[in-house]
């Protein structure tokens, strides 16, 4: 059964109305999803990451000329729902890993939201996500570029803009267009800790921050130049052509 208890999992059908982490957070990946459908053509789309799979139909439905859309995810439940909600004809679903799934057709978009901060080693994944898209193909990802290891768990790296764009500097892409997103924190709730998606927030906080001094000053500087705000960078880059 799928948890819902995670800041990791978001289930449009089950998510509380009520809650700032579960409604406001869908509407920002939402949001990324049709910046993506916006700049898709047609081919094959392979979205890595793709959790339950409303994000990859999203993109599939909008953009018609697609022959096939793929979404990737390493949960095995996660997969099995995003098939049951969300496939149909041309868009599958597939679980692996996102360093070791492989298609040798290549994609002409790829697209990996709010998924490199997850990895130990997110160039790692930057260049298998550059290899697996076609010459004069689309890839897109998003990031957070606030912190936010200090109180995910799941997170593995805090990224800023800068720091972010350098993954792919490498790489001979392109930059097509940018979106930034601001999400109010919602401080009360993260006091009072009532809602379901955190219930997996990091522990022993202070305890924690003793043991990583720079992930403090990280959250300091960062709610110091934009408050108590958490901020994301999705970037749509074209390969080159060849």
């Amino acid at each position: 059964m799928l948890d819902l208890g995670t800041l990791e999992r978001l289930v449009p059908d089950r998510v509380a109305g009520g809650e700032a982490t579960g409604h406001e957070t869908l509407q920002l990946h939402l949001e990324r999803y049709r910046f993506a459908a916006r700049h898709v053509r047609g081919g094959r789309l392979l979205d890595m990451a793709c959790g339950v799979g409303f994000g990859t139909r999203l993109v599939a439905d909008a953009c018609p000329a697609l022959d096939e859309a793929i979404g990737v995810d390493v949960d095995p439940e996660a997969v099995r729902y995003a098939r049951d909600r969300y496939g149909r004809a041309g868009v599958g679903f597939v679980e692996a890993d996102a360093l070791r799934y492989d298609d040798a057709e290549g994609f002409d978009a790829v697209v990996s939201l709010e998924t490199i901060e997850h990895v130990a080693d997110p160039h790692a994944l930057a260049r298998r996500l550059v290899e697996r898209v076609r010459p004069g193909g689309l890839l897109i990802a998003s990031v957070p570029i606030t912190p936010s290891v200090d109180w995910n768990p799941h997170h593995r790296t805090d990224f800023t803009e800068r720091s972010f764009r350098g993954l792919f500097a490498g790489a001979d892409l392109r930059e097509v267009e940018a979106l930034r997103q601001v999400q109010k924190v919602p401080v009360l709730a993260l006091l009072r800790g009532r809602e379901r998606r955190l219930a997996d927030r990091r522990p022993q906080l202070v305890r924690w921050y003793l043991g990583h001094p720079g992930a403090v000053l990280r959250r300091i500087g960062a709610t110091l130049r934009y408050g108590f705000t958490n901020r994301y960078l999705t970037v749509a880059w074209r390969t080159p052509t060849r």
